[in-house]
């Protein structure tokens, strides 16, 4: 262990210069900073799936990962409706998850925002209302704003996020 050791303070450290900022990631670092003067606290989303194909979940999850890092512009995902401030709902609102919906709805405490993201969440898609589905997630509850697309990017979502909160802020 000790050879090993003096052959790294001989050496010192060889490790390659930092890339230089890449133009792509501009808009999302410019996404952090007005969340992080916008919140100045931390944003508490509890994600209902209300019956969607999880293409729209997979996305929401890439928000956690390290390219967004949402835990660092102040974002988090809660468990429980009771510590949330937004509600993200996806799909179309099946019958069976409608009450579960609403209880959720319901639970979560005044000034409440609701995000409706994706196609099924927005119009209900290709289901749209029948005997098994509500449709959009209007029919069901108040929503503020709506992520259109199938599924939509991440940045798409982000976007949405920031400027609906820029919107209550003012």
């Amino acid at each position: 262990m000790l050879k090993i050791l003096r052959v790294i303070a001989r050496s010192g450290l060889r490790s390659e210069p930092l890339p230089a900022p890449d133009a792509d990631r501009l808009p999302d670092q410019r996404l952090h900073e007005d969340l992080r003067m916008l919140l100045g606290r931390a944003l508490c989303i509890r994600q209902v799936d209300a019956g969607s194909c999880n293409g729209c979940e997979l996305e929401i999850h890439a928000l956690g990962n390290a390219y967004y890092n949402l835990e660092g512009a102040g974002i988090r995902f809660v468990a429980s409706p009771r510590h949330a401030d937004l509600l993200l709902v996806t799909g179309p609102v099946t019958r069976n998850m409608r009450e579960a919906l609403l209880r959720t709805y319901q639970a979560t405490p005044p000034p409440r925002l609701v995000v409706a993201v994706g196609d099924c969440g927005c119009t209900g898609g290709i289901f749209g209302a029948s005997y098994a589905s509500c449709g959009a997630v209007a029919n069901v509850l108040p929503v503020d704003a709506s992520v259109p697309g199938c599924p939509p990017s991440p940045t798409a979502i982000l976007q949405v996020i920031v400027d609906l909160v820029r919107a209550r802020h003012r």
